[in-house]
């Protein structure tokens, strides 16, 4: 005892389904430069900080000292120089004495330029406008490069990456429009559009690395989205309940009813939906396919149909599921 469907083509959307991650349009964790401690911080946890804000700064009296003490000797190695200048001029002084002294003029010049780039690492700003992440220090506290004070995200213009099999590969370009659910229990949806594509596939999935900018919609850096793309080439195709399709080695099989006997036969599938699956080789229309009473069913032997239902109706099942 069987129920059948009479196989006929049905509309297929071929709207492609993948998991994506929410990343900041901009992201950084602020570390210092220089080894020291912290002398001021300003950190507002969790509020917004424009470009170029100073957050924090390592002590610096050392190189300040340091600065100092060369700009004394540069006024004297200055004085020095311009004595011997005049000297030269009248041939007082042989021109090596004068290029010593001209020298060291310009080393001291380039050690304060050096001690003043280092104090300029003392200071932490914000590289981009913001808002801040929780502070990971507290004032006075030792710090060096490897020291994370805090970070610094970018979210009024949020990005989504996501991954594709590369056979999709000619179905995703620049700027074409995709859906993405950013909170599955309201079905919210946002549009986004693609800007860059990884040009290689990873070599162990064999995956493209997609990235999308979000139009708008809030949502937290690091989320879980579902990203669905149209992948065009709407098409009319034969589908089937993909509970009806009996998994085997090498080929999926499907039972027909051929002159009131079960026939297995080979199928070909191509996309799967939430429910049915797309038959390319295998199935003809008119054909009538067991979609009950499957397990049961033995090559070459008589079946009885109890009933033939539709495909709707195996869709909606699957839908409410």
């Amino acid at each position: 005892m069987v129920d059948v469907i009479i196989a006929a083509t049905e509309p297929i959307s071929n709207v492609i389904e993948a998991n994506g991650t929410v990343i900041a349009g901009e992201h950084v964790e602020l570390r210092p430069e220089v080894s020291g401690r912290l002398t001021y911080l300003n950190v507002p946890e969790g509020k917004y900080i424009a470009q170029g804000t100073v957050i924090a700064r390592v002590n610096d009296a050392d190189l300040r000292a340091q600065i100092a003490k060369s700009r004394v000797q540069l006024e004297l190695a200055q004085a020095t120089t311009d004595r011997y200048k005049k000297l030269l001029d009248i041939n007082g002084l042989n021109q090596a004495d004068y290029d010593a002294a001209l020298n060291q003029v310009n080393s001291l010049k380039a050690d304060i330029v050096y001690s003043q780039a280092l104090v300029d690492k003392t200071v932490i700003k914000a590289p981009f406008s913001g808002v801040a992440g929780l502070r990971a220090v507290s004032p006075g506290a030792y710090v060096s490069p490897a020291t994370v004070i805090a970070t610094l995200q970018q979210t009024n213009q949020l990005k989504i990456d996501f991954t594709l099999p590369d056979i999709y590969g000619g179905a995703i370009k620049r700027g074409i429009v995709i859906t993405v659910e950013i909170d599955a229990a309201k079905k919210e949806t946002r549009k986004a559009i693609i800007v860059a594509i990884e040009p290689g596939a990873n070599t162990d999935t064999r995956n493209l690395k997609v990235r999308a900018v979000l139009q708008g919609g809030t949502v937290n850096p690091g989320a879980f989205v579902k990203v669905y793309i149209d992948a065009g080439q709407n098409r009319s195709s034969i589908k089937v309940p993909a509970s009806c399709i009996i998994p085997d080695d090498k080929n999926n099989q499907v039972v027909l009813v051929k002159n009131g006997k079960a026939s297995f036969v080979n199928i070909k599938t191509g996309v799967r939906e939430a429910s049915n699956v797309e038959v390319l080789q295998g199935i003809s229309v008119g054909d009538s396919v067991v979609v009950t009473g499957v397990l049961f069913a033995r090559p070459k032997t008589e079946v009885q149909v109890r009933s033939v239902k539709k495909l709707q109706e195996f869709t909606d099942a699957g839908a409410s599921k």
